[in-house]
Parts: C-alpha cells; sequence; structure tokens
C-alpha cells in the first residue's frame, strides 16, 4: 500500500496589492483546463484552477486540493482526501461530488476524445464515499495516473458551470474555478485579465506563500511579434514578456534594469514527423535522406543564435526517461542522403536542381497550425527548407493554416510532415499520445507491435528504472529502427522581466513558465 500525505504550508507574507501586465506570445485556444492541449496554457490554466495534487522539483507529487492519497495493493483504487475549505469562484463547494462530476464530464461522448484515449485510458468511474473522500476506480494499473492527478486536465471545474457554461466545449470563459484568479476579461486577439481570489487559502506546500495571491490583479496581453513583445519590456509597457527570442537575449541580459530566466521543458523535443501513409515517407530511405540532409547544428544557430538545445531523442534530454545513447547516431551525412535517395529511385533532377521520379518532383509538405506556431519555428522551417533543397534536392512546401484547417489536414492525411513538441510532465503521456496505433495525435501512421507493448508496460508500471528502460526502447526504435522523426531541439521557455518583479518562477518538473501566485511588485 502506498500513502501520501499533506504536510504544512509555509507562512507567507500577506498580499500586497499591484497590477502585473505579462505579455504573451500566444493566445490560448482554450480556457477549460479539461480541454487544455497546449504547454504555453499551462501559467493561464493554474491561475484560475488548481489540480488534485501538485509536484515537486524532483519530479515527486504533493498535496493541493486533496490531502492525501492512498493507492490499493493491486493499483486499481485511488482514495483520496480532500479539502473541506475550498470553494468555487461562483460560491459552490468543492466537495468529493465535485471532483465526481469533472470526471464525469471528462468522460462525456465528445467533449475530449484525445484525454479519454491517453490519459484516461485505464479510468473506469469516481466514486463518492464520503462527503470529502473519493475513490477513483481503474480497469488496469496506471503509473501515468498521479501525472494526470496533477495536470491542467485535473483542473476542477464547478459543477454548477459544468452544468450552464455555454461556451464549456468550445473552451471559452465560461468555466469556473477555485484558483488564486478569477478570471475577469476576456478580449479575444488582445488580452485577459485576472483578479485576486481574495478567499484563496489552498496553495500547495511547495508555493512560497500561503493565503491570497500578492497582486490585485494581472493582466495578459497577446502580442505575437517578438519585437513587439521586447518593445514593450523595454519601454515599461508591461512588466513581463514571455518568448523571449535568441536574438533578444543580449540586450536583456545587457540591460541591469532587467532580468531573464530560462528553463528547459520536460516531455518531447520539438520534432518532425514523417506520415509513412503515402510516399514518399512511406520508404525509409527517403526518410534518413531527410534526416541526412539536415545539419541540425547548422540550422539551429542563427536562428536562436547558439541558444537552443540540440534534440537527438524524442524525448527532451532534461527528461529522466531520455536516452543518451541516440547522440550522434545518425543524420547530416549530405553524401549518404544523396546514396539513399538515388537507391530509392530518386537519381534524377530537373531543371531547379529537385529530385524527381517517374516525371514527379520528390516535394513534401508540413502543415503547420497557426496557434502552435512559435519560438521562431517558421524560421527554422525556411532553414531547413534551404538545407534539404541545396543538400539533396528535396522540395519543403510549408504550409501554416488556422487550427481548423490544420486538423482538416491531418484527418484526411494532407502532408507528409507535421511538428509537435509536448511539454507533459511525464514523457510518457507524450508518448502515449503520439506513437501508439491509432493514439490521439498519431499522424505518422506508424505501427509496431513492440513499442505498442513496451509503451503499455511503461504505463503499467511504477518502477522508474522499469520505466526508463522501456522509453529507451522506445526511443531507439522511432528514432533509430524506424527513422518516423526528425528531433530538432528541447523547447525552453525564457522570461524576461523587470527588476521589480519579484516571485517569477518556472513549474516543477515542466520548467514552463508558473502562475502568477507567488508575483509580487516591488521597488
Amino acid at each position: 500500500m502506498r500513502r501520501g500525505r499533506a504536510g504544512g504550508a509555509p507562512d507567507g507574507q500577506a498580499a500586497d496589492g499591484g497590477s502585473l501586465v505579462w505579455a504573451v506570445e500566444t493566445e490560448p485556444v482554450t480556457f477549460n483546463p479539461h480541454l487544455w492541449a497546449r504547454n504555453k496554457a499551462r501559467l493561464l490554466v493554474f491561475n484560475q484552477f488548481d489540480a488534485l495534487l501538485a509536484r515537486d522539483a524532483e519530479g515527486g507529487f504533493l498535496p493541493w486540493l486533496a490531502t492525501s492519497w492512498e493507492v490499493s495493493g493491486d493499483g486499481l483504487a485511488y482514495t483520496l482526501e480532500l479539502r473541506e475549505d475550498v470553494t468555487f469562484h461562483d460560491g459552490e463547494k468543492f466537495d468529493a461530488a465535485a471532483v465526481k462530476a469533472n470526471f464525469d464530464q471528462l468522460l462525456a461522448p465528445g467533449y475530449n476524445p484525445s484525454a479519454v484515449a491517453v490519459q484516461l485510458r485505464s479510468f473506469d468511474r469516481a466514486e463518492v464515499v464520503a462527503p470529502h473522500t473519493v475513490k477513483l476506480v481503474l480497469k488496469e494499473p496506471d503509473g501515468l495516473f498521479l501525472d494526470f492527478l496533477s495536470s491542467p486536465y485535473a483542473g476542477q471545474v464547478s459543477p454548477k458551470s459544468l452544468r450552464t457554461a455555454q461556451d464549456l466545449k468550445a473552451g471559452g470563459p465560461g468555466a469556473v474555478g477555485t484558483g488564486p484568479f478569477i478570471l475577469d476579461r476576456y478580449v479575444q486577439g488582445q488580452e485577459v485579465r485576472y483578479r485576486r481570489n481574495p478567499a484563496y487559502r489552498w496553495a500547495p506546500p511547495n508555493a512560497a506563500h500561503s493565503g491570497p495571491a500578492h497582486l490585485a490583479e494581472v493582466t495578459y496581453r497577446f502580442l505575437p511579434e517578438a519585437a513587439v513583445r521586447v518593445g514593450a519590456l523595454t519601454s515599461g509597457q508591461v512588466h513581463v514578456i514571455e518568448g523571449v527570442p535568441a536574438t533578444e537575449a543580449a540586450l536583456i541580459k545587457g540591460d541591469p534594469a532587467l532580468r531573464l530566466r530560462t528553463a528547459l521543458n520536460s516531455g518531447t523535443a520539438f520534432s518532425y514527423y514523417f506520415s509513412l501513409s503515402h510516399p514518399p515517407f512511406d520508404d525509409r530511405r527517403v526518410r534518413e535522406a531527410f534526416r541526412h540532409a539536415v545539419d541540425v547544428d547548422a540550422v539551429l544557430k542563427p536562428v536562436y543564435q547558439g541558444t537552443a538545445t540540440r534534440a537527438w531523442s524524442i524525448v527532451a534530454s532534461c527528461s529522466p526517461f531520455y536516452d543518451a545513447t541516440l547522440e550522434r547516431t545518425y543524420g547530416g551525412d549530405e553524401a549518404e542522403a544523396g546514396a539513399l535517395l538515388d537507391a530509392a529511385g530518386w537519381s534524377e533532377r530537373d531543371a531547379e536542381g529537385f529530385r524527381v521520379k517517374d516525371g514527379k518532383r520528390l516535394t513534401v509538405r508540413l502543415v503547420s497550425s497557426a496557434p502552435f506556431v512559435r519560438d521562431r519555428r517558421d524560421v527554422l522551417a525556411q532553414a531547413v527548407q534551404a538545407q534539404v533543397k541545396q543538400r539533396a534536392g528535396i522540395g519543403l512546401r510549408l504550409q501554416t493554416v488556422e487550427q481548423g484547417a490544420a486538423e482538416r489536414a491531418f484527418a484526411e492525411d494532407r502532408y507528409e510532415i507535421f511538428e509537435n513538441s509536448r511539454g507533459d510532465a511525464d514523457a510518457g503521456a507524450a508518448l502515449n499520445l503520439i506513437l501508439p496505433e491509432g493514439a490521439a495525435i498519431n499522424r505518422t501512421r506508424f505501427a509496431d507491435e513492440k513499442v505498442d507493448r513496451w509503451l503499455a508496460e511503461a504505463a503499467a508500471s511504477s518502477d522508474p528504472a522499469e520505466r526508463r528502460e522501456l522509453y529507451a526502447e522506445v526511443q531507439r526504435a522511432v528514432a533509430a529502427e524506424h527513422a518516423i522523426v526528425l528531433p530538432l531541439y528541447v523547447p525552453a521557455d525564457q522570461i524576461a522581466a523587470g527588476a521589480e518583479v519579484k516571485g517569477l518562477g518556472s513549474a516543477p518538473v515542466t520548467g514552463t513558465p508558473g502562475s502568477a501566485y507567488d508575483v509580487s511588485l516591488g521597488t
């Protein structure tokens, strides 16, 4: 039997007021934590919502809305004791019935099929044992379940707003939480404003203070252009910016009135994934040729000014599951790229230098969803485009489209490459979304019984060493044996702020910006 128990939260200074303005690179596609799908949304989600558990810096789990948890010997039942002093922003009490309502909503048909298929694949039902005791019953052991309980998906939404919010499924701001801030105003395309929740008394034990947030309000402005964000900071229009471009890092470091923080993200690296469902990437030789045609270090350096961390695996190098044996084992060999394409029948070239076979040019499409394009990834794609043309005669067509158009292209198999990175605290959650046959974002159409078995065994295990070895097998299979992915770099969050801003931090494990709960404005 395994048990977790709450410790006392440290006393902290009283809330001191102040209004903070924070410029962010991308506007959230949803304010509903149940529908969270993007790492950049974490700093907003945990302003308004609290999860059942929290993470510590070592990757362990801490109490939050649940004061303790007990796991049955067979791993099929998680019994959570809940705080009795928590109230939703709309006045509803937080209790076991509220937790059950949240899980029931997550299982509702069509609500979030991806979460049901991956994060909740082992979940069966929630049972109210007592007013503040809930039992979560699984169909099979799941080593990722505690990670789910600490994720934004487990952000608790008021049962009343689950019933009445007209924009719940669309992800609008109608969902109501228990968090340290209350959503006050949202102007699409411009900003979202939060005001302090004066009743807040239930921060996790690793927070820097207890009680209400320091700030009276915090406004997040959506400024997608990097130069505009940096200009807003240096001119004093905003206090904090995230998504600091590498080209501006030296400027910020050289200003004594500013501070720069950088943290690598866990989960998966930013990578290009190849579609195996149709030519040309149904031929492994062409996949390998594309990887050899890209000198990853050479394309990263000018785009990120030497600040990017090169990736070698689908798993980020800061993850405990990263397999370092993959480093320097493939890619970047121009001559080998040519030999592979010749062997695959792409031996001729047209007047513009592109490879052709049977009169058809070797051209592949990279489809990107506009709301997810950040961190100069569009510039990186242009650098890759130039390299594969010059070094191998491959045409790379870049298509950045709105989210709906991207989803249609993926559903209709009208692409050859898709790009992705995941900031999950546990890399296993990301791998289960991307790799198993039929998984929610298995857009490679990759299928391998061994990989599926390794992923299932790792997900069912609570032994870190066993999971590490299983995930190493998975990484070797997809990156080396099958070559379905071109890892590029490990995402990092860079935050810049005025020296008067105190308490900025990164979320434990993920490395993403934390909420504004501990942030204050000093002198």
